[in-house]
């Protein structure tokens, strides 16, 4: 007799979530980027080289044809595919961050500069401007301009005053519209600027991509004012503050925060208009003052998140990376509101389940601990950052 595994979960009343649609393509990534070692699919991410990745948490291809940007956050660079890559293990065509492929290292074991990283994390580009998060130098880097060249400056800093600094919030204990602390993601959407400013716990925003070093940001979410950044606002969970923010995503006039730290993802209905504006309703929780993961239960559903890193959309979905839950889950755009319920899954076999490649070794459909997601057309390219490699996954039909 056969035993499964991994038994369908219920949920706490008792009743099973809906079966799960099909996100992404039933074959799995169309090309994985991370050295592998036959036959079982494992990366190594030890020695750095044109063709391994260390923890990657922030990859985005920016057009049909590339360029393809890869945050490789373990060792410290940024890699660049001048072209879409076709093939496993494509090699990276140049680097930024180190002197070579075969080098690694905070800011190179050097200085800080204006092509030097420290655990870089998310990446955006369009329309030719470059954005990357270099967390814990806490500043944005923006290039006007994609690079075509290995560790070609950045052309504007933002967070520090000029690329020589590196420090949280400039030094200064209380932030400013000018300071960033552990920011984690950025996201370019219509023109605009969004940078979760994770360790000041909220989100800024620059009404367009600036072009001037420590250019101070537009307007502030999750604290009422750029002076702030007291988790969740000083307050018990609501609909204003924030905790880990970390992915961010437009729709239209739509915003999508993914609050990790609260296990959930924040939706304002309408542009914000005024500084901690209160987002309509989260994704995640059955209500604004939750904050557990998975809603206080062992296994998920599909209305519960676990640590949700990124956010993107994809057709009429909105796609978010459920990280600690190992999935990938869609929601349909069309019928989103509190206590939404996914119903595209990539990772797992049904919404109750959860572990890492599906309790087993890495597959060209597994996950493990994804922390980005961006989109180009119907491409998904996923940071699947702890089986250290890149996935570029068709969205499904």
């Amino acid at each position: 007799m056969r035993v499964s595994l991994n038994p369908a979960r219920k949920r706490p009343g008792g009743e099973h979530s809906a079966p799960p649609s099909l996100l992404l393509d039933a074959d799995g990534a169309q090309v994985i980027l991370g050295r592998q070692s036959a036959p079982m699919g494992m990366v190594d991410p030890i020695a750095p080289a044109a063709r391994t990745l260390f923890g990657p948490r922030g990859a985005t291809l920016a057009g049909d044809h590339g360029p393809l940007f890869v945050a490789d956050t373990g060792h410290h660079r940024l890699l660049i595919w001048n072209e879409r890559p076709a093939r496993d293990e494509t090699p990276a065509d140049f680097v930024i961050g180190q002197p070579d492929f075969a080098s690694e290292g905070r800011n190179a074991h050097g200085l800080v500069g204006a092509a030097t990283l420290n655990v870089p994390t998310g990446v955006a580009a369009s329309d030719g401007v470059l954005a990357v998060a270099d967390a814990w130098n806490h500043r944005i880097l923006i290039w006007h301009g994609y690079p075509t060249r290995s560790n070609q400056p950045a052309d504007v800093v933002l967070g520090q005053a000029d690329f020589e600094s590196g420090a949280p919030n400039r030094g200064h204990d209380t932030p400013s519209a000018e300071t960033l602390n552990w920011c984690y993601g950025v996201a370019i959407c219509d023109g605009a600027l969004y940078v979760a400013d994770t360790g000041n716990r909220r989100v800024l925003k620059w009404n367009r991509i600036p072009d001037a070093n420590g250019t101070p940001a537009d307007a502030v979410l999750g604290q009422r004012d750029f002076e702030t950044r007291d988790e969740n606002g000083g307050r018990p969970a609501d609909a204003a503050g924030m905790r880990w923010p970390h992915g961010v995503t437009v729709d239209h006039d739509r915003l999508f925060v993914a609050d990790a730290g609260n296990n959930r993802i924040m939706v304002w209905t309408a542009p914000p208009l005024c500084n901690g504006d209160p987002c309509a309703f989260v994704i995640g929780q059955r209500d604004a003052a939750g904050v557990d993961h998975n809603q206080a239960a062992y296994y998920p559903t599909a209305s519960s998140l676990n640590m949700p890193y990124g956010v993107g959309i994809v057709g009429s979905k909105l796609l978010a990376a459920d990280t600690a839950n190992c999935r990938l889950v869609g929601y349909d755009l069309a019928a989103l509101g509190m206590t939404a319920e996914a119903q595209g899954l990539a990772g797992q076999a049904s919404f109750e389940d959860k572990g890492e490649n599906r309790w087993g070794m890495p597959r060209r459909d597994s996950l493990c601990w994804p922390y980005g997601v961006s989109v180009c057309g119907t491409t998904v390219v996923v940071a699947d950052s702890g089986n250290n490699r890149v996935l570029i996954w068709e969205a499904s039909p």
